[in-house]
């Protein structure tokens, strides 16, 4: 899993195996290491869970959650969907932009890059 922050954004890429490991009920989580202590890090975890918000976010450093309700994650498995995208109240900061997609294969990469990514739907294709 890709995590992009810029801004008040947050953008998570899922591979196939993860969304499938998502799907299954399981917890899927990085974890970016700054240093050699314990407390030099960040995490970073997309679960399903029952609840009524379709996206969700907690924030308990040094672990950042992504949460989806389990129908909206069942939806988004669907082949035609590409990504998940919801505005969160952040109060006085402004929204939260979340966005939750597919890892696709990248055009330019090589196949080891592109390893257990979804096909990408603009392959074949000349710009």
């Amino acid at each position: 899993m890709k995590l992009r922050i810029k801004g008040n954004s947050l953008r998570l890429r899922v591979t196939r195996s993860e969304l499938a490991r998502l799907l299954r009920g399981e917890e899927i989580e990085e974890t970016v290491r700054f240093g050699p202590s314990p407390e030099a890090r960040l995490s970073y975890a997309l679960v399903a869970r029952q609840q009524s918000p379709p996206v969700s976010v907690d924030c308990n450093l040094p672990k950042l959650t992504v949460a989806l309700s389990k129908e909206q994650a069942k939806i988004w498995s669907s082949e035609s969907e590409v990504g998940v995208y919801a505005s969160l109240d952040a109060g006085s900061a402004g929204p939260l932009e979340v966005i939750v997609e597919k890892d696709f294969a990248c055009l330019d990469r090589s196949d080891e890059d592109n390893a257990d990514t979804f096909a990408n739907p603009h392959a074949g294709q000349t710009c």
